[in-house]
C-alpha cells in the first residue's frame, strides 16, 4: 500500500507509515486506542528520551552494552544510540509519538515507541537500514536493557514533574508573588474597610490585604517545593515487580545519578524499589499539593475579582486593567476576565486532583499501578495551566491593577464598623446601640458621636482615627 511499509512483531504483519521511525508494536497501539488524540505531552516524551539516554550510559559504564552478551555494540553504535536518545529529548523527534494517553495501563505502548524510535534512528545515524527486519541496534536488547516498562515510565513520569515544577510552576508562582508583594508595599498607606461574612468589619490598609495574598503566594511556592520533592525517589533499577531481575546491581543508582546531574534535579534511586514499582503515592501526594495551589491561586483571582467591581454598584477598591469588551449587549462593559480565567484553570486543576486521587488508589495492585499514563498526562496538564494562568495573571492583571484610593477611604468613615475602636471608651452594649442608630439615621458613627457628645473631640479623633485600628493598639 503506497505511503506505508510491513513491519513485524511477535503477532504478525503490521502497516506503519513509510516514514516513521516507530514500528509494529508502536502502530498496533495506535490502531488499538483510537480514543481521545491526546499524545502523551512534549514534556514526558523528552523525559522519557532522557531515561533511555542514562540507562544507555549506565548500561555502557557497566560494560553491558559492549560485553559478551548477545548481540553486543561496538562504542560507535554505544554513540549513536545515546546520540537518538538526545535528538528525543530535543524534541527533534516528537512527531513520532503518536500513542494515545489512553492507552495500556503500565505505559509499555509508550515505551516500546520510544525504543523503536531510538533503535531506528540510530541505525540510521549508523548509516544502516531503519526499515530492515534485523536491529542490529534493537529496541529490546539494547534501548531497553536492564530495563522494565514498570520502572522506566513511572521514572519518566517523575522526571518529567520534578523538570516542569523545577523550571515553570516555581518561577511563575514567583513572579506572581513578586508582583502581588509590589503592590503590597505600594498600597500599604491606603486605608480600607476590612470585610467578613461580606459585611462590614474593622479597617485595614490596602497593602496589608494585597501583602496577604502575597504570603498566600509564599506559601504556594513552599508547597511547590514539596511537591517536587515527592517525585524525587526513582523507580529505575526494579524492572518488572521491583526485584531488579535482568539488570546490574548498580544500574538504578547509577540511571538515577545521570539524571541528576542532566537536569540539575537531586533525583536518587528509590529506597525501596517494590513500593516505588507498585504504587504512585508520590504523585499523589505531589498532586495534592498542586491542588492546595489551585485553591490558593482561585482564591486570590476571586477577592481581587470582587475588589474590582463595579465601577458604580461595586466596591471599585481596585481598578482592574481592561482587557477586552465584556457584553455582547451591554457598550462599554468590562469584566474581570483575567481573574475569570485564573478561577477556571484552578477549578481544572482541583477537578484533575480527583483522576489522581482515584488512580493512585485504585489503580495499584500488587506490584503495578495501571493508571500511569493518565496520572502523567494529568499531572503535567497541571503543572502547565498553574504556570502559564500565573505568568499571564502577572502580566494581564496584578502587575497593571491599581488602587482607587478615593472608593477605600470613602468606605471606611462610611462604616459601622468604625464604632469598635470605642469599645474601650464606652463599652460594648453601648457601642452595639449607637452603631444601630447610625444605621437607622443614616449618619457616621463620627458625626452621630458628635452630636451626643459621646467623647471629648481630641478623645473621639483619636478613637476614630482609622490608620490606628490597622495596628495592635498596645
Amino acid at each position: 500500500m503506497t505511503g506505508f511499509r510491513i513491519e513485524r512483531d511477535s503477532m504478525g504483519e503490521v502497516q506503519v507509515p513509510s516514514e516513521a521511525y516507530y514500528g509494529a508494536q508502536t502502530q498496533r497501539a495506535v490502531d488499538n486506542f483510537p480514543i481521545s488524540g491526546w499524545q502523551l505531552p512534549g514534556p514526558l516524551i523528552r523525559a522519557m528520551g532522557l531515561v533511555k539516554f542514562a540507562c544507555g550510559t549506565a548500561n555502557h559504564e557497566l560494560g553491558q552494552l559492549t560485553g559478551s552478551g548477545k548481540n553486543p555494540l561496538t562504542d560507535a553504535q554505544v554513540d549513536a544510540m545515546l546520540q537518538a536518545c538526545r535528538e528525543v529529548v530535543d524534541g527533534k523527534l516528537n512527531d513520532h509519538f503518536p500513542v494515545d494517553v489512553f492507552q495500556t495501563g503500565s505505559g509499555t505502548s509508550s515505551n516500546m515507541n520510544v525504543n523503536e524510535v531510538i533503535s531506528n534512528r540510530a541505525i540510521e545515524l549508523m548509516d544502516g537500514d531503519r526499515f530492515s527486519a534485523e536491529k542490529p541496534i534493537h529496541p529490546n536488547d539494547h534501548v531497553n536493557m536492564g530495563q522494565s516498562t514498570n520502572d522506566t515510565f513511572p521514572t519518566a513520569i517523575h522526571v518529567a514533574v520534578a523538570y516542569e515544577i523545577t523550571h515553570q510552576l516555581l518561577p511563575a508562582l514567583g513572579r506572581l508573588h513578586a508582583s502581588l508583594q509590589a503592590k503590597a508595599e505600594a498600597w500599604d498607606q491606603v486605608i480600607k474597610i476590612g470585610r467578613t461574612h461580606l459585611m462590614d468589619a474593622t479597617p485595614l490598609r490596602l497593602g496589608q490585604e494585597i501583602g496577604g495574598f502575597a504570603r498566600q503566594l509564599e506559601l504556594s511556592l513552599e508547597r511547590a517545593q514539596q511537591a517536587l520533592k515527592a517525585v524525587l525517589e526513582l523507580p529505575v533499577g526494579g524492572t518488572a515487580v521491583g526485584s531488579g531481575i535482568n539488570t546490574h546491581r548498580e544500574f538504578g543508582g547509577r540511571v538515577s545519578k545521570v539524571l541528576a546531574e542532566e537536569t540539575q534535579i537531586p533525583f536518587i534511586e528509590a529506597v525501596n524499589h517494590f513500593e516505588a514499582n507498585a504504587q504512585r503515592d508520590g504523585l499523589v501526594e505531589c498532586h495534592g499539593q498542586l491542588r492546595t495551589i489551585a485553591s490558593t491561586l482561585f482564591n486570590v483571582a476571586n477577592n481581587i475579582r470582587w475588589l474590582g467591581s463595579g465601577p458604580r454598584s461595586g466596591f471599585f477598591e481596585l481598578q482592574l486593567p481592561s482587557r477586552q469588551p465584556g457584553s455582547s449587549i451591554m457598550p462599554g462593559k468590562v469584566n474581570p476576565v483575567m481573574c475569570e480565567s485564573m478561577m477556571q484553570v484552578a477549578a481544572r486543576v482541583m477537578g484533575n486532583d480527583q483522576t489522581i486521587a482515584i488512580s493512585g488508589a485504585a489503580g495499584g495492585q500488587f506490584q503495578l499501578n495501571i493508571m500511569m499514563p493518565v496520572m502523567g498526562q494529568t499531572t503535567l496538564e497541571s503543572i502547565a495551566l498553574l504556570s502559564s494562568s500565573a505568568d499571564a495573571f502577572v502580566e494581564f492583571c496584578t502587575d497593571e491593577m491599581e488602587a482607587n484610593t478615593t472608593a477605600c477611604e470613602a468606605a471606611v468613615e462610611q462604616s459601622l464598623s468604625m464604632v469598635t475602636s470605642l469599645n474601650p471608651h464606652i463599652g460594648y452594649d453601648k457601642a452595639s446601640k449607637l452603631a444601630k442608630q447610625a444605621f437607622e439615621t443614616g449618619q457616621t458613627i463620627r458625626e452621630l458621636c458628635r452630636q451626643q457628645g459621646i467623647l471629648p473631640e481630641n478623645t473621639l479623633t483619636e478613637a476614630l482615627d482609622p490608620m490606628s485600628m490597622t495596628e495592635p493598639n498596645d
